[in-house]
């Protein structure tokens, strides 16, 4: 539906290299095979940017394909429907309850408006070239609300929880059917989470590969009870028994 929008950094490319035991999409022969990108020679952000959105909006989907695109992590405040939590923080510190709403701390910037925050994130931290996929107009903002009809509405409308002291950190990419169903439990219960975006062609995936010895996402770390987990079943199960009221 949205021909693979969210799923590959800027620039991707692929290619048989020397075999150094790192990440890699397959191996054979001494050699591997590695993806890699642009986004290495793009402008990073010093302080995570903070981003107010819910599941089930077209326009808050722009963004995160936009974020994985860039490989940008964020902190993602979830403001599904009926939520007490975020939406009220939201309203509050910029005066209405609109989504997605963006806040970069590094440049003291905050705005509204998917159109507005893709072209502020490609100014400033990737090469100013927004994807055509994502510049389409009507027929963007129709692919994204299809892409999410057959999941009924899930991750919309907030239920019960308990807030965690520090929030959980979420490896993820927006592509991946497996991270959506995840994100949309994230999303009713409203817990905020440090989102660490590695698309294809990311250099963070082997950075996840060094520290857990294989590269898989969804992958969940919850720093209040030190518990990690890949398998998008296993970490719905543990956030619903941990979190949910």
């Amino acid at each position: 539906m949205r021909l693979g929008s969210g799923g590959f950094n800027a620039g991707y490319t692929v290619g048989f290299v020397e075999d150094d035991g790192g990440y890699a999409v397959a191996r054979s022969g001494g050699k591997k095979l590695r993806e890699s990108s642009l986004v290495g020679s793009f402008k990073r952000p010093v302080l995570n940017m903070e981003l107010y959105e819910f599941e089930g909006c077209p326009f808050c989907k722009k963004v995160r394909e936009a974020i994985s695109i860039l490989d940008l992590d964020v902190m993602v405040y979830p403001t599904p429907k009926n939520g007490a939590t975020w939406r009220p923080k939201a309203a509050r510190i910029g005066g209405k309850a609109q989504f997605p709403y963006l806040v970069d701390p590094n440049t003291s910037r905050s705005m509204y408006e998917s159109d507005d925050i893709i072209t502020y994130l490609f100014n400033e931290y990737g090469d100013g070239k927004v994807p055509l996929g994502l510049r389409l107009g009507p027929l963007t903002m129709l692919t994204c609300a299809l892409s999410g009809v057959a999941r009924g509405g899930a991750g919309n409308t907030a239920r019960p929880s308990k807030q965690p002291e520090l929030p959980l950190v979420f490896w993820a990419y927006e592509l991946s059917p497996f991270v959506k169903v995840v994100r949309e439990v994230l999303c009713e219960l409203e817990l905020p989470y440090l989102q660490k975006t590695a698309a294809r062609g990311s250099p963070k995936r082997q950075e996840l590969f060094a520290k857990r010895g294989a590269f898989q996402v969804p992958y969940l770390e919850d720093p209040n009870t030190g518990v990690y987990l890949f398998e998008s079943t296993a970490i719905i199960k543990y956030i619903n028994d941990t979190y949910a009221a």
